[in-house]
């Protein structure tokens, strides 16, 4: 059984960094992809970078690109977001999901029905 587990998530000034980190288990092959998603109070589930098992392919969304990154330790079987200059609209509750069978994908999706297993989630807050 696949679980994931997210920790690193706190309260940070404006300008900030924070690394969150999801541990990955349970998966029987590699074509599988993490990705990150936020949640901010009265928004919709915004899917915001993924990276690929198999090739390490990575994508991020507009609104993070050039202040996120991801990357993965797949010796750890850890996937990492590594977030700077952190505003205050970054606000959200974290979750790493996971999707089995990346390979079918031939576009990014980030529409959260597609992904297969979910962790609980992290609090990010960012203060101005």
């Amino acid at each position: 059984e696949v679980h994931l587990v997210e920790s690193g998530g706190g309260l940070v000034q404006a300008g900030g960094s924070l690394r969150l980190s999801c541990a990955a288990s349970g998966f029987t092959s590699d074509d599988y992809a993490i990705a990150w998603f936020r949640q901010a109070p009265g928004k919709e589930r915004e899917g915001i970078s993924c990276i690929s098992r198999s090739d390490g392919s990575t994508y991020l969304a507009d609104s993070v690109k050039g202040r996120f990154t991801i990357s993965s330790d797949n010796a750890k079987n850890m996937v990492y977001l590594h977030m700077n200059s952190l505003k205050p609209e970054d606000t959200a509750v974290y979750y790493c999901a996971a999707v089995v069978g990346w390979s079918q994908y031939t576009i990014v999706v980030f529409n959260p029905r597609v992904y297969d297993y979910w962790g609980q989630g992290t609090q990010v807050t960012v203060s101005s």
